[in-house]
């Protein structure tokens, strides 16, 4: 049974390409999330910003499509609930993309 995770793609107002999901990320819909990632991108290496804002957890499979992705594109900037923010940084992921910590209030 897959995991909920729900997954928009769309534009920010800077214009950028942005993913926005919601839900938790592990092997059971990683291709929901990784097909959404290539979608965002269009296969050109434009920066993107990803929103998990909303999701409290990642699986290694969420992890690795991180990874994966930063290394298509130009710039990552990936939002995280602060429950998120060791994960990314234990991982080493903040070392090759911008990681911002959004508000616990915003998203409790």
């Amino acid at each position: 049974m897959a995991t909920q995770l729900s997954v928009n793609t769309d534009r920010g107002v800077d214009g950028r390409p942005r993913v926005t999901a919601t839900g938790e990320i592990d092997l059971s819909n990683i291709e929901q999330f990784t097909q959404a990632l290539s979608s965002a991108s269009e296969g050109t290496r434009n920066p993107i910003t990803i929103d998990l804002s909303a999701v409290r957890y990642v699986d290694s499979a969420g992890i690795n499509a991180l990874f994966d992705h930063a290394d298509e594109v130009d710039r990552l900037r990936v939002i995280v609930h602060p429950l998120m923010v060791r994960v990314l940084t234990i991982s080493g992921f903040s070392k090759i993309a911008t990681v911002e910590m959004t508000s616990a209030a915003d998203n409790s």
